[in-house]
């Protein structure tokens, strides 16, 4: 399940694309027009920050743009940064331990098919694809 930071940093990310013609996007403005707390934005947007999907500045006229065009960012990407991984079980998840029980697992080929098909879902769109 795709948590509110994951969900949030997807609405941040569609508004500041469809609202950086004049510039930089205050947050505030964010929060106000996506009815979200500031300060639950304020955590969610050093991850983006960080990871290349947006810059900000601060002070007069601050705020934040996305660093690529709308077209150019994957929903997967975006999710991925804020959920740090989309995997349906833990076991699938990058970086887990091997499972002891992989070998004898009835139920692997079921996940493992579940979580290409997210994969495959998640980054087949886009931003501008959600700004119809």
């Amino acid at each position: 399940m795709i948590s509110t930071r994951g969900r949030y940093a997807l609405r941040v990310m569609l508004d500041i694309a469809a609202n950086q013609e004049d510039g930089y996007v205050p947050m505030k403005d964010v929060a106000q027009r996506q009815e979200l707390s500031l300060k639950y934005l304020e955590q969610i947007l050093p991850a983006l920050t960080k990871n290349g999907l947006v810059k900000g500045i601060q002070g007069k006229g601050g705020g934040y743009r996305l660093t690529r065009e709308p077209k150019d960012y994957k929903i997967g990407e975006i999710l991925r940064v804020t959920e740090n991984n989309l995997a349906p079980v833990s076991c699938l998840a990058e970086g887990a331990p091997k499972c002891e029980r992989r070998d004898k697992c009835l139920t692997i080929d079921f996940w493992q098919g579940l979580d290409e098909v997210v994969t495959q879902y998640v980054d087949s769109k886009t931003l501008a694809d959600l700004m119809v």
